[in-house]
């Protein structure tokens, strides 16, 4: 492949990852966050989408009728998540369907625990480097969950109120085609994500039920508390 083809590809990979991590996403914010124009997103955009990889927000579409003026915010497709993971997933599927038949629903759930702890240990230094202050715990897991394959970012929600706390937004899962059949992953995941930030998380959204990213609120209000008892258990 030319050099240049290779760097245009490249081009549009970062483009499809970012959508993954921050879609609903527009051209202009993504030309912005990546230091490019905005036609040359739009122009990668219009490919990506010609070949099923990102579509148009169904909600910014809906918007845009409402307010009668068009709206062209991308979030990832099937075939988007397909082109960012690898093709074991029917394998893995085929797998876990046979630990099923022939040990039975707790041997999955066992699994996927394993999975999920394993994953929760590479990523505990990280977390645990960020200190106390909830919402860099928060970031700091997102910015390991990127580094592991899953497309993640965090966003501070209701600053000031008594239910502030932070998405942690995950654009991409590279099990989640797995988990859509065997949702003991997304379980022992959530579980997973309370034991690093010490509070109870909660699943908003997930890939694996056809939402266009997995969203986990971490209430940082509960969070401060639990890191403050741990510096002072008086």
């Amino acid at each position: 492949m030319p050099a240049a083809d290779r760097a245009e590809s490249g081009t549009r990979r970062r483009v499809l990852t970012l959508v993954s991590e921050r879609g609903p996403i527009t051209a202009a914010q993504v030309a912005e966050i990546l230091g490019l124009t905005t036609a040359g997103v739009r122009r990668h955009l219009d490919v990506l989408a010609e070949e099923g990889a990102v579509a148009e927000s169904e909600h910014t579409l809906a918007e845009a009728r409402k307010r009668g003026r068009p709206a062209r915010a991308y979030v990832l497709t099937d075939q988007g998540h397909k082109n960012l993971r690898g093709d074991y997933d029917e394998l893995a599927t085929s797998v876990l369907r046979f630990l099923r038949d022939t040990q039975g629903e707790d041997a999955v759930g066992a699994f996927a625990k394993a999975q999920a702890t394993a994953l929760a240990e590479r990523v505990r230094a990280a977390v645990e480097a960020a200190g106390d202050d909830p919402e860099a715990r928060s970031a700091a897991l997102a910015d390991a969950l990127r580094d592991e394959g899953y497309a993640a970012s965090a966003r501070p929600v209701g600053k000031g109120t008594p239910l502030a706390g932070v998405q942690l937004c995950q654009g991409h899962c590279p099990v989640q085609h797995v988990a859509a059949e065997f949702p003991q992953f997304c379980e022992a995941e959530a579980e997973a994500f309370s034991g690093l930030l010490g509070v109870h998380v909660q699943r908003l959204a997930s890939l694996a039920h056809g939402d266009h990213v997995c969203t986990t609120f971490v209430p940082t209000h509960q969070l401060a508390h639990t890191s403050h008892e741990r510096r002072d258990p008086r």
